[in-house]
């Protein structure tokens, strides 16, 4: 870890916890470089930002291409090693879950179901591309802190990317950068950085249980 185990129990104690899906609840399977080859996006732009941009016809159909790649990958979705125990212990502790993806919602609602964990997100707590702006803007965060009625101190964001972080920041969470490929690390975006989720559970284990808190919720 990058912060020191107080610093890291403080910020884990946050009652709302925000999970990135691929390459965080997920192993990583998508191979981008291929995708964008497939699509003809540029490698110097986003997926999801090529396609808004093109004319009508050309975005509708490759956002078509795109839900079918997305889709296949969802059926071989794999749980990351630790995730389970960590939603587990996160459950039992009464902390609010929510999931923000650069996905669209039905290869998400797929993933869910093959990890076996879509019980544990409420359906407002789960925002694909197809709810909010996509990551590294803020818009999601902002919307599920408005659903929560929770101030962004209480609240923490957990993803493998720099979108993640960057969306975090700008919205005044805190930041857990899951770091599975050592050479992309955003210290200026990062509060705790972790290479295993077992990091997590071994000092949820060691807090006090959560207070008792009313569960507002904006309908």
């Amino acid at each position: 870890m990058s912060s020191d185990t107080f610093s890291a129990a403080a910020l884990l104690a946050r009652p709302y916890w925000i999970f990135d899906l691929d390459g965080t609840l997920t192993r990583p399977v998508h191979d981008f470089v291929a995708i964008r080859r497939q699509l003809g996006v540029p490698s110097d732009e986003g997926i999801l930002e090529y396609i808004q941009a093109q004319p009508a016809p050309r975005r509708k159909a490759l956002s078509g291409a795109l839900d079918a790649i997305e889709r296949d990958l969802a059926r071989r979705s794999e749980a990351n090693e630790g995730v389970l125990a960590l939603l587990e212990v996160l459950e039992q502790r009464g902390v609010e879950l929510a999931i923000l993806t650069r996905n669209r919602r039905a290869a998400v609602e797929i993933t869910l179901h093959r990890l076996g964990v879509h019980h544990l997100f409420a359906p407002a707590c789960i925002l694909a591309c197809d709810d909010a702006p996509p990551k590294p803007d803020p818009a999601g965060i902002h919307r599920l802190l408005a659903y929560w009625q929770a101030p962004p101190q209480q609240c923490l964001i957990i993803g493998d990317y720099c979108f993640d972080l960057e969306a975090g920041v700008r919205a005044g969470i805190g930041t857990v950068h899951f770091q599975d490929d050592p050479a992309r690390h955003w210290p200026e975006l990062t509060d705790l950085r972790i290479n295993h989720f077992k990091e997590l559970t071994r000092i949820l284990r060691t807090l006090e249980p959560l207070p008792a808190r009313p569960r507002n919720r904006v309908p």
